[in-house]
């Protein structure tokens, strides 16, 4: 599923600005750019950037997407109970605390690798079945469980399928990412094992507009609809409670091949209609800007509908105001099959207060009637509660096994 399809530009440019380039939310000198070079002080500030990590909600949700992302599923050994579990814990939070900030974690043989955070966060989630593994489904949150089969359109590989634990590492630098994946992969050796790895991608920070819509690697714009303000976000996004899980999240992993050679034999009118925006600003089709409201009851000049039935807009959105979700994508572009054929898509994640009244109702309609399906296909599935915050002194889940 995509971000209500096509929206605005991702920007693969710098925009100019007053006799300068707009590079991360700040002017440059064109004599520093025309060269192909960043000033320094613009690349060390991008490199020595954080993101807080201590407070009510954990980050790496509201944090504005990083540039780069690994994610990292466990399942716990055999035997793990919430004591053993608490532990390491502790044993991550402390961690995640001393990287995101730029010094090294406790035992780190690699320390300078530390000292560029890249505003990286570390966002931990624990997956259905890891309540029950610590004898606490009592504690599991209302509502989280396992997807429903979507079987117009899953083909579901086991590979990349439901684990016990998560952590979600973002950051703006892909060695800061890499090194931050080892040193918390030690920590979770003695507890559980590795079930998959998934890595993807933006643009790098800098090479397009601050706060720009991304594009995936179909040349769609992903997350033009997600909550407009704080208010709509606290509502749509962080569980109410009460009990533990106040503040928290649940998120959607779904991993989507995208079908690049058959999309890329479409003219450009097939794949707006399919899409129901502008390729080349993600306007609606009845709109001239990406955030413009989509009118779903204008006609063509033939009197069919402007935005089509099959639309992926349209069934996204659903009639009314139907309930949104928050999106975070990324994209992926793995190895070649022997065949030749590209294997890449999107990580496709996303985050709401209720899985079964947010994302189930709105995934429904777009495995009955999206045209989009033709050229995408699930392949990957996991849901994930991901706890809310702490505080210093604290561990990321203490609500839960404190």
């Amino acid at each position: 599923m995509f971000a209500s399809a096509a929206a605005a530009v991702g920007g693969a440019a710098a925009v100019a600005v007053g006799g300068g380039i707009a590079v991360a939310g700040r002017q440059i000198s064109t004599a520093a750019t025309t060269t192909g070079d960043i000033e320094q002080d613009e690349a060390d500030s991008v490199g020595t950037a954080t993101v807080p990590f201590y407070g009510t909600h954990q980050a790496g949700v509201s944090t504005p997407a990083q540039a780069q992302v690994a994610l990292c599923a466990f399942d716990l050994h055999h035997g793990i109970d919430g004591i053993a579990l608490g532990k390491l814990l502790r044993i991550v939070t402390d961690d995640i605390a001393r990287i995101t900030s730029g010094r090294p974690a406790l035992g780190d043989t690699a320390p300078e690798l530390a000292a560029t955070p890249a505003r990286l966060t570390v966002t931990v989630g624990f997956g259905p079945a890891l309540f029950d593994k610590i004898g606490r489904p009592d504690a599991r949150p209302s509502g989280f469980a396992d997807l429903p089969a979507f079987p117009e359109i899953d083909r579901l590989e086991d590979r990349y399928g439901a684990a016990d634990l998560l952590l979600q590492i973002c950051a703006d630098d892909p060695v800061t990412v890499a090194h931050t994946q080892r040193m918390l992969l030690k920590d979770t050796r003695a507890f559980a094992s590795t079930r998959w790895v998934q890595r993807g991608f933006l643009r790098a920070r800098g090479s397009g507009p601050v706060g720009s819509t991304p594009r995936n690697v179909m040349g769609q714009v992903d997350g033009t609809v997600n909550p407009a303000d704080q208010s709509e976000f606290d509502q749509l996004v962080w569980h109410p409670g009460p009990g533990w899980f106040t503040g928290g999240t649940m998120m959607v992993l779904r991993r989507i091949r995208m079908d690049v050679n058959s999309w890329d034999a479409l003219d450009r009118s097939a794949m707006e209609t399919t899409v129901g925006r502008r390729l080349s600003n993600g306007a609606p089709l009845t709109g001239s800007d990406e955030h413009d409201e989509p009118d779903l009851t204008a006609t063509d000049a033939t009197g069919l509908l402007a935005i089509a039935d099959f639309a992926h807009l349209r069934l996204a959105r659903g009639e009314g105001p139907a309930p949104q979700i928050l999106r975070r994508p990324y994209n992926y572009d793995d190895s070649p099959g022997a065949d030749g054929d590209s294997d890449l898509g999107q990580l496709f994640c996303c985050y709401q207060a209720s899985i079964p009244s947010q994302f189930v109702p709105m995934q429904r309609r777009l495995a009955a009637g999206d045209l989009l399906n033709q050229w995408i296909t699930p392949i990957g599935s996991a849901v994930f509660a991901i706890p809310p915050g702490c505080e210093p002194g604290g561990y990321i889940g203490e609500g839960l096994l404190g």
